[in-house]
């Protein structure tokens, strides 16, 4: 199950249609187009085409289960006193005294220029459940650092 925001389900909503009705269609005339030039044991071309729908079939399943099993999450009823899912959390690195805020979403929403990480990530999974003041331990590539978390807000 994938929890996301109603903004997060209609952005995949959205690119879903336009897999089914831009890319599929594009991808069933390049493999005409390449069809069309003759001999198909050696046409790399339509080799390729055939793998390019292949791809595009396979991304279009996933995206579909994706939002078949979607859970919108409103985030009205968020609290902000516990880091949950959809909670935006400051937090200071305690060895180097960096801060930092993230929005902890879903990892189809994941966009980290936008502040925003998967409740996947070693980080967000470190934060969840834990409230203003706590000192958390995260296990990220670099090793183990500590996050003191000094705000939870609802963005």
């Amino acid at each position: 199950m994938a929890y996301m925001t109603q903004e997060g389900y209609d952005k995949l909503v959205a690119q879903l249609r336009h897999m089914e009705q831009i890319d599929r269609p594009a991808a069933s005339a390049a493999i005409a187009e390449a069809r069309d030039k003759g001999d198909l044991s050696e046409n790399a071309e339509y080799d390729a085409a055939k793998e390019a729908q292949s791809i595009l079939e396979t991304k279009i399943n996933e995206l579909k289960a994706t939002i078949a099993t979607a859970k919108i999450i409103d985030t009205s009823k968020i609290r902000t006193d516990v880091v949950q899912i959809l909670s935006t959390v400051e937090m200071k690195n305690v060895k180097v005294g960096a801060v930092m805020k993230y929005t902890i979403v879903s990892e189809s929403e994941a966009d980290l220029r936008a502040g925003k990480i998967s409740s996947t990530t070693p980080i967000a999974q470190a934060l969840l459940g834990h409230k203003v003041g706590d000192v958390v331990d995260a296990q990220t590539p670099r090793g183990v650092i500590q996050l003191e978390i000094l705000n939870i807000s609802v963005d």
